[in-house]
């Protein structure tokens, strides 16, 4: 079986040359013979996802198997010289004579041997690249191209638009949110929550924080910089799926913003070995997330739905590979509880192919109604990911019996605060009255039924 790791050169790390600290990942192990099996379903995961380098992936992937016959043809040969050299070395042992006789000879199986390991080195990382930047597959129940409806969350006996319940509108008007100076302090889509608007994100973020801890989640709060690493081995690379920036990345370092909590959650994992036998690994951490190019795509660039920086309250699980299926379906059950208890008008989806990423093998989402969006908005998302990340993290698990294996990791939106508010905000305003009817859920912290 053909499984290997190699050191990364500094071509593989990065052509920049600001990269000078101290590496701490190893560079991750591939079953390429499993791999290699399974070429033509992980094509199909490359064009079903429809992913932005699409013929960058199928190219490298198409000279795999190519690549991993030469490897073999190379090692046979140079276990040939092998043999022959120590034939050799046994006659000029018996003989010096023999010396002048196959001297030369044995000097050019020497050369042979180190061309032949040159090629093999660089096969591997041929094919160690070519791993790497495969995406996971794709759970065969996941749609292809448009989300599937599974459930109605709340649901409403219509969905109609109101302009008038703009989320911008109203908390501008009841100063809970200041664009403008934001605008001028850093730039578009960026803001500053006040009073009311202030106190519904800790409300919120208490409230997801607590429903986790009850649900056997241990709390913690990560850094909010990662090493590029860490975070190109969780999945989210320099561009993502739409082509568009997903880091910031820090100038002369090698660090960058997180995303999402999820990137150094799933670092608490890096060499690790974990005892799962009496169920998964769950944490939830709270963390300022930075997105870098929040609206570029031309849509939402005004408000809360599409911002650089937010507070996430972020749920990631370790599971045994035969029950990540299960724990999955119960990061959905959990998302679809709180959203259920804060009232908000939702919808629960099986999500796309082409809406995967690289990372997840299976994703669900919940979109809420928000009317002065006229439309639905993406609240939470939880995914499976499989092997994906923890074989780039080297995070096992150990049954005490057999030798460690790969974890399964999931992760999960348990508040995602921005987009929460303008669900709230736009469902529950009463124009009469002018007031914002706060969730029954969120009243204990924030000490007011209404703003």
């Amino acid at each position: 079986m053909l499984r290997f790791a190699i050191k990364r050169t500094q071509r593989q790390l990065c052509s920049s040359s600001i990269l000078r600290e101290n590496l701490i990942l190893s560079s991750p192990v591939y079953d390429v013979n499993k791999i290699c099996d399974k070429i033509e379903t992980y094509k199909k995961s490359i064009i079903d996802r429809q992913l932005h380098n699409e013929k960058e992936l199928l190219n490298s992937i198409s000279t795999l198997d190519n690549n991993r016959a030469n490897i073999s043809e190379y090692n046979k040969e140079i276990k040939n010289i092998q043999i022959r050299r120590k034939d050799l070395e046994k006659l000029i042992k018996e003989d010096l004579d023999n010396k002048i006789k196959h001297g030369d000879e044995i000097q050019q199986l020497k050369v042979r041997a180190n061309e032949l390991k040159t090629k093999v080195k660089d096969l591997m990382i041929l094919i160690n690249d070519s791993c790497s930047a495969l995406p996971n597959l794709i759970d065969p129940s996941s749609p292809i191209s448009e989300p599937e409806i599974i459930d109605w969350i709340n649901p409403m006996n219509e969905y109609v638009a109101d302009p008038e319940r703009n989320h911008v509108d109203i908390m501008t008007k009841k100063n809970m949110l200041n664009l403008s100076t934001a605008s001028n302090v850093v730039g578009t889509s960026w803001y500053y929550l006040i009073n009311g608007g202030a106190l519904l994100e800790r409300a919120l973020t208490n409230y997801a924080i607590e429903k986790a801890i009850g649900r056997g989640f241990q709390f913690v709060i990560p850094p909010t910089m990662a090493k590029r690493e860490i975070i190109d081995a969780c999945g989210f690379r320099p561009r993502d799926m739409n082509n568009e920036q997903q880091i910031y990345y820090l100038n002369n370092s090698n660090l960058g913003l997180i995303a999402t909590a999820e990137i150094t959650l799933a670092a608490l994992g890096i060499n690790q070995t974990f005892n799962v036998e009496k169920g998964a690994k769950k944490v939830v951490g709270i963390s300022r997330s930075y997105r870098a190019e929040a609206g570029a795509r031309g849509r939402d660039t005004k408000g809360l739905y599409r911002v650089h920086e937010f507070s996430k309250v972020e749920l990631f699980c370790w599971s045994k590979p035969t029950h990540s299926n299960e724990l999955l379906q119960e990061l959905k059950n959990f998302q679809v509880d709180l959203v259920q208890s804060l009232g908000i008008p939702a919808k629960l989806l099986n999500m796309p192919a082409n809406d995967l990423g690289s990372p997840a093998f299976q994703k669900y989402d919940i979109e809420a109604w928000m009317p002065g969006r006229g439309n639905f908005g993406e609240i939470t998302s939880t995914s499976n990911c499989t092997d994906f990340q923890s074989r780039r993290m080297n995070t096992k698990y150990s049954d005490g019996n057999n030798k460690p294996e790969y974890l399964h990791t999931l992760n999960g939106t348990a508040m995602a605060v921005p987009r929460v508010i303008i669900a709230i905000v736009e469902n529950f305003y009463n124009k009469k009255t002018n007031q914002i009817s706060i969730p029954k859920p969120l009243q204990k912290y924030m000490g007011t039924e209404y703003i």
